[in-house]
């Protein structure tokens, strides 16, 4: 069964296609128009093993605030639809991945409840044409359109290209591992019969 979710949101200010296959093999053909943005993304489907296809026409004139946002809601809308009732699946994932001097800790609930924990700081303003201010702005729409508890901490890093990739590299991994089946769990992983 092919665990595909496909979005389309179009709005004044975006208009964004996106399909994500969770038991892909790490493909990504990515347009966003924000080249730093689309190498996280990049990032993110190769080393959660996701297939990526995203692309994003957005008020780029104005700046990059609306078309990360907006991708990051549409993809945790990808995730959640692509999750269906999220039976047999592992529901936590964490891991703390190293980025040459960076270390990124992230953990996942997929409880269906929303939040975000965004323990990071940046020391310039931008990479590339990606403000970092917009990292934590896409993991909190990411966080709250999949109805997921998103803890994501920088426990070390002075390099903000370095930093920012170990949070995108360290969210596919523990997403990776949170989708994953075990095959001794029946039904969802809750005491509440539901996710």
């Amino acid at each position: 069964m092919s665990r595909t979710g496909e979005i389309k949101r179009k709005t004044k200010e975006t208009d964004i296609t996106c399909s994500l296959e969770l038991d892909g093999s790490g493909k990504a053909d990515i347009d966003t128009g924000v080249g730093f943005f689309d190498h996280m993304l990049e990032g993110f489907a190769k080393h959660g093993l996701f297939d990526l296809s995203l692309k994003c026409k957005g008020d780029l004139k104005v700046d990059c605030h609306h078309t990360i946002e907006d991708c990051g809601i549409v993809l945790g809308q990808a995730i959640k639809e692509a999750l269906s009732d999220k039976s047999g699946i592992k529901r936590f994932g964490y891991f703390i991945l190293p980025m040459d001097e960076a270390l990124v800790l992230t953990s996942i609930d997929l409880s269906g409840r929303p939040y975000l924990s965004f323990d990071m700081d940046f020391n310039t303003e931008r990479c590339g044409e990606m403000d970092t201010e917009m990292c934590r702005e896409f993991f909190y729409a990411v966080s709250y359109s999949g109805e997921m508890a998103l803890h994501i901490r920088k426990l070390s890093g002075m390099n903000d290209h370095h930093i920012m990739e170990a949070a995108f590299k360290s969210f596919a991994k523990s997403l990776c591992e949170a989708v994953s089946f075990d095959e001794r769990i029946s039904g969802v992983l809750s005491t509440k019969g539901v996710l």
